[in-house]
């Protein structure tokens, strides 16, 4: 087992921008670059393999022949390879959404739910989100709000900055705005219930479709239950500093501030490396790979590798 480099998907929702393309390197002939899927097993749309022995094979055929030894024996108990990791441009804001827990989503979907965290990687002057209420409302008042189009009253609009953190559990309601940039470490699901669009027009010049029905059932009508913005403290490190942004059941998710020499082995899970900014090389014994902004490695479980340079790292796991 080594290193594995990974191509992403790309997919060209209409609220997305071109800085995937022109800051990070992705190429696509989409004209427009919304999300990058830097690490995904997901039928929607999964990794290439762009290195070494595998190159040119799905990230899912290569954990076929290498098995769970590759995933760890945390990430192995999951019935599903358990992480989908993106970076989102958002040029324009998204629709106000909420994600089922696994329960609702497996009986209704036939996938599980989505819980995720956000890590604000850049953003404009004066960029905005909607995480949560601003107050705790009733069912009957959300459904009202939704149908005279006044819900945004209700909801908690929270000025951004770079490297702040959000973590959206599943029945939180939550919608990126425009200017901003994120890195997002979820559950592997794509299931997304809208509650308002802002009567945008899709591209078959239609309104986008709504999920009021079962966005009723599974949204919290309450603030944010969760810490959120500066949130996790850094560590300075004789590499440079370490920031554990998330941690819980599904996912630990920090960021690696790299100046220098960073060793990384996790035995009981693989590891995901997305670089966010610098330059990099990982060495693992036989291999070598260089890294840059957009890079994104998928790290076999116990492998030992050591990574030189100048980097701003997500680093994700089990």
């Amino acid at each position: 087992m080594y290193p594995l480099l990974l191509k992403a998907p790309i997919k060209d929702y209409l609220w997305g921008g071109t800085k995937l393309k022109t800051e990070y390197g992705f190429e696509t002939d989409k004209e427009i670059a919304a999300e990058a899927w830097t690490l995904s097993c997901h039928k929607d749309g999964c990794n290439t393999v762009l290195n070494g022995e595998y190159a040119g094979k799905t990230l899912p055929e290569v954990l076929k022949i290498w098995g769970d030894a590759a995933l760890g024996k945390k990430a192995a108990a999951f019935p599903y390879f358990p992480l989908l990791i993106k970076l989102i441009d958002a040029k324009d804001r998204l629709s106000v959404q909420v994600h089922p827990d696994n329960e609702y989503a497996l009986k209704n979907e036939g996938e599980y739910g989505k819980t995720e965290m956000w890590y604000v990687v850049d953003c404009d002057e004066g960029a905005e989100l909607i995480y949560g209420f601003n107050r705790k409302i009733d069912k009957a008042e959300f459904a009202k709000r939704i149908k005279d189009n006044t819900l945004l009253e209700a909801c908690n609009l929270v000025p951004v900055k770079k490297g702040d953190v959000f973590f959206i559990s599943a029945g939180t309601l939550h919608a990126i705005g425009s200017g901003i940039l994120i890195a997002e470490v979820q559950q592997n699901s794509n299931t997304t219930y809208r509650v308002s669009d802002y009567g945008r027009l899709g591209v078959d010049g239609k309104p986008r479709q709504l999920h009021i029905e079962k966005a009723l059932d599974v949204t919290k009508t309450v603030p944010p239950e969760q810490a959120y913005g500066n949130v996790g403290t850094e560590i300075p490190t004789e590499y440079g500093s370490i920031r554990k942004i998330a941690e819980c059941d599904m996912f630990t998710a920090e960021i690696i501030k790299l100046n220098g020499k960073f060793t990384a082995q996790n035995y009981d899970s693989f590891v995901s490396l997305l670089f966010l900014d610098g330059n990099a090389e990982i060495k693992d014994g036989s291999h070598t790979l260089k890294l840059k902004k957009g890079s994104s490695v998928f790290v076999p479980a116990g492998l030992e590798i050591d990574i030189y340079g100048n980097a701003e790292i997500l680093m994700s796991y089990i």
